[in-house]
């Protein structure tokens, strides 16, 4: 679109100088951008971005020198491929209000992932805009989101115009909507209706311009018609602004409580406002006669988003995102899942989801374990995802376990062997921090566990598991002695031997949260969770298990130099692999004479697997 420098006064009223941007894409057919007025921050000559030749998008009222942006069609930019990304500034950063980014979209191929957003500096992006292919054959979705996308379940097609519309507060919580309109231009925010898709947190206080994303060699997206005004269409500013909402739950119980909404505003008795709701009673103060007050939602259900719409002397929407009013969970807490099959794990009362993604879901029967009755149902998830909480009492003394049933049932979408990744943990009891944390990675066809406490685990299990075999899992921590332990199928009440522990470099000064993750799509197996418990005694309360089944084993001596010894009752054939504590595999022998050399072995720990007639013991091994 080539810009014309004028005032254009049609459906919408225009003032130029509140203008924070404008692009049309109107250079030299193959163009690139980075000559014109755009830098590359990542990527920079790969695939580099161009505009197209006369691909110009057309929507009547928005293109066209007749149209709101007042620019003839010719080119637009074209995103489609995996390569360079690239910013246009703005003439100077904005630091408070809302940001209004208008532009055309036309999406030929979806791949899930953002392809716009609004940024500062070279690394940090908010306000991302995200499309992905529908479940329905043939269309598309869009979605919002500063860091994972809200999608809405609207179906769009693909190589069809859009205007697109997103609303940034720019704030560090960042609330952040989205519309999609397949025609006209709403006069007002409020008469756009209620927002194609929204999401807040992990935003910035600071926008310095408007960022262009290529992520996959099969995304094929045109943008045409970008503007980024203060207000609605650049519609002159009401006097009635509406600061941050503080949301207070009125109760906090396991049946659905209600929360009350407050929301301050200034610049009232400045005209005759109507204020409506989508959920709850609206009260307070009244804007049209109180020039400072609050407007007060109440009785809104936890759970549920409101929309506050203000029309008369000026229109505009408010988005403010649901309370959950969800209890800590007292100790001893047991959770059996007890749950309708398919809901979001993280829409029950004692979780919340902490992201935005594929939930954690309910999934249908038990896992099976010797010497554990399993009821309810379990848990499933896969991929990437939303991340699931659950809170229960502080705890900063003594000592603190999780328990679960677990199994990796699937491992065909982990592609790369030996791939961290961590799926349960403890935090502490904000949920800020993430602690303690199981690891799980594929090795071979196999797949096995670790323990760390920061961003990378410390200690690899030696035991190897096939897909759909079913492990009791603990996770221990005494904050006397500063020891995180992993217990991999323990038998013995009260006794059993850590699988592997880990002494945090920093000591944990409280836990109170325990979680499980959805990392990526190609590292996180198909996990399903049963029966977790929550104690600050040991769980370790079964009379077998499939860890403790070679009769009249002895190992010894412990610790050695040279040779182990190893005995059973059956004496029958013995095979020995011996682990370090890297989950590296330093000895695969057979035992002759019930002796295994370990000459070749330096000091350390490492941790023992023994084998006979498909009986499996693990025991710990030092070497001096």
């Amino acid at each position: 679109m080539k810009k014309i420098y004028s005032i254009f006064i049609g459906l919408i009223s225009v003032a130029s100088f509140g203008q924070v941007l404008s692009e049309d894409f109107n250079y030299a057919d193959n163009a690139l951008l980075t000559a014109n007025g755009w830098t590359a921050h990542s990527g920079a000559g790969t695939q580099a971005i161009d505009v197209g030749t006369s691909n110009g998008l057309t929507y009547t009222g928005y293109s066209g020198v007749t149209g709101f942006t007042a620019a003839a069609i010719g080119n637009a930019v074209r995103l489609d491929n995996n390569g360079e990304d690239i910013n246009k500034a703005f003439a100077a950063p904005v630091t408070s209000g809302d940001l209004y980014v208008s532009f055309l979209i036309n999406v030929s191929t979806a791949v899930d992932g953002y392809f716009l957003s609004l940024g500062t500096g070279t690394s940090t992006f908010y306000s991302r805009f995200y499309a992905r292919p529908s479940a329905t054959s043939g269309k598309i979705n869009f979605g919002i989101g500063n860091a994972a996308a809200t999608y809405s379940t609207t179906d769009f097609d693909p190589n069809t115009t859009y205007l697109a519309v997103i609303k940034y507060s720019v704030s560090a919580t960042g609330p952040v909507s989205l519309w999609i309109i397949p025609s006209g231009i709403p006069a007002t925010e409020a008469a756009a209706g209620a927002p194609t898709a929204t999401s807040s947190g992990s935003g910035n206080a600071s926008v310095a311009g408007v960022y262009l994303r290529q992520y996959n060699a099969s995304q094929n997206i045109t943008i045409d018609g970008l503007r980024v005004y203060p207000t609605w269409f650049n519609t002159s500013a009401c006097p009635l602004t509406l600061g941050t909402e503080v949301a207070v739950c009125d109760a906090i119980t396991t049946a659905i409580d209600t929360y009350t909404v407050t929301i301050p505003f200034t610049g009232g008795n400045s005209g005759s406002y109507t204020l409506s709701a989508t959920s709850g009673t609206i009260s307070g103060d009244n804007p049209s006669t109180t020039a400072t007050g609050n407007i007060i939602i109440s009785g809104v259900n936890e759970g549920t988003n409101v929309t506050l719409t203000v029309t008369g002397a000026c229109s505009f929407n408010k988005v403010i995102t649901a309370s959950d009013c969800k209890p800590i969970n007292a100790l001893p807490y047991s959770e059996p899942f007890n749950y309708t099959v398919g809901n979001s794990l993280g829409a029950e009362q004692r979780w919340t989801n902490v992201n935005t993604g594929d939930n954690v879901l309910v999934a249908t029967g038990n896992l099976n374990y010797t010497g554990i009755t399993s009821t309810g149902n379990s848990i499933s998830f896969s991929g990437a995802g939303a991340e699931v909480r659950t809170p229960f009492t502080s705890t900063n003394s003594g000592t603190i376990y999780a328990s679960f049933l677990a199994t990796a049932s699937d491992l065909s979408n982990v592609t790369v062997d030996l791939t961290n990744t961590y799926f349960a943990f403890f935090t502490d009891a904000t949920g800020a921090t993430t602690t303690a944390r199981i690891w799980i990675r594929k090795n071979g066809t196999q797949y096995q566990y670790g323990l760390g406490s920061g961003t990378a685990p410390t200690n690899w299990s030696a035991n190897l598991y096939n897909a759909n075999d079913t492990q009791y899992l603990v996770l221990g921590y005494d904050f006397g002695t500063n020891l995180l332990s992993l217990y991999e199928n323990p038998t013995v009440a009260g006794s059993s031997s850590s699988t592997v522990s880990v002494t945090p470099t920093a000591a944990f000064t409280t836990l109170g949260g325990f979680m499980f993750r959805q990392d990526g799509a190609a590292n996180t197996p198909t996990m399903i969770i049963d029966e977790l418990t929550i104690n600050t005694t040991p769980t370790f309360t079964l009379s077998s298990s499939s860890f403790s089944q070679i009769e009249g084993l002895k190992m010894y001596p412990n610790p050695t130099k040279n040779n182990l010894f190893i005995e059973t009752a059956l004496n029958s054939d013995i095979n020995v692999s011996i682990v370090n504590m890297l989950g590296k595999e330093v000895v695969s022998a057979k035992v002759v004479n019930n002796t295994v050399n370990v000459s070749n072995l330096t000091s350390g720990i490492y941790i023992v697997k023994i084998t006979e007639e498909g009986k499996t013991s693990t025991k710990k091994l030092i070497i001096e």
